[in-house]
């Protein structure tokens, strides 16, 4: 099994080759990953816009037949919460319980007026999974304690290994009625785009999602985290090792 250990040291080595190559710098090569990053994370609730759609809705407007409404909306809400990721990054504001809810409501915006940027008020079952989150009375909580924990132990945690640990939790509390596999992960990038680091586009293929479920499915139902910090890990050494190429570098 791969160590996480060597794993971690790999990404740092290749956040230095990107720092010197600073593809992100270029608004083409953030655009594109946007649009990326939109497609693969709604594909994974069953969004069914294909990566070319998507572009088609959000850039030039259009309405998509035989697509629904939501479809649409989710593409324009997503796209938007990335927007804003680059706008908290430049501002250097870091990840607070505040800006979960805040990502949350656009995550939601047009969809869900009631619940957008809301913990939920009832209990939840997650359709294929054994997990049940927690009652609706101990959400706030749940996320109060998850957010004291950020803020002790995100000094000392590596960004990517933080990163996703605030993704399984918040993940795992299901704090919202809808919309928090989305929300997780933009939590998740905002944490690797402060600490500089590439952000994890996970594919809604259908092997990369079962990969993705089975690694959150064991860390609720066995406290096991191992399997989805490195599968994030491997996410982001994926993207790093992507945009040096794209900069025309060598890894």
């Amino acid at each position: 099994m791969e160590d996480l250990t060597e794993l971690l040291r790999e990404i740092d080595r290749l956040k230095d080759r990107l720092d010197a190559l600073r593809p992100l710098d270029n608004p083409s090569i953030l655009h594109a990953l946007d649009l990326e990053y939109t497609y693969e994370s709604n594909r994974i609730e069953g969004n069914t816009l294909t990566l070319r759609e998507t572009e088609l809705v959000i850039d030039k407007g259009l309405t998509v037949g035989g697509k629904s409404m939501r479809e649409h909306l989710e593409a324009i809400n997503h796209h938007e919460a990335a927007l804003l990721l680059a706008d908290l990054v430049r501002e250097r504001r870091p990840l607070t319980e505040s800006l979960v809810k805040q990502l949350h409501g656009l995550i939601l915006r047009g969809i869900d007026r009631d619940n957008a940027g809301v913990y939920r008020s009832v209990p939840v079952m997650i359709a294929g999974s054994r997990h049940v989150p927690p009652q609706p009375w101990a959400v706030p909580v749940q996320m109060e304690q998850c957010f004291a924990w950020y803020d002790a132990e995100g000094p000392k945690t590596h960004p990517v290994v933080l990163a996703a640990e605030m993704h399984e939790r918040i993940a795992t509390i299901h704090p919202f009625i809808d919309g928090n596999g989305r929300t997780a992960r933009l939590a998740m990038n905002l944490i690797l785009l402060c600490a500089g680091y590439p952000i994890a586009i996970i594919p809604g293929d259908t092997n990369s999602r079962r990969d993705y479920y089975d690694a959150l499915e064991k860390a609720n139902l066995e406290g096991d985290k191992s399997d989805f910090h490195r599968l994030i890990a491997r996410h982001v050494q994926a993207m790093a090792l992507r945009l040096i190429q794209i900069a025309g570098g060598q890894p």
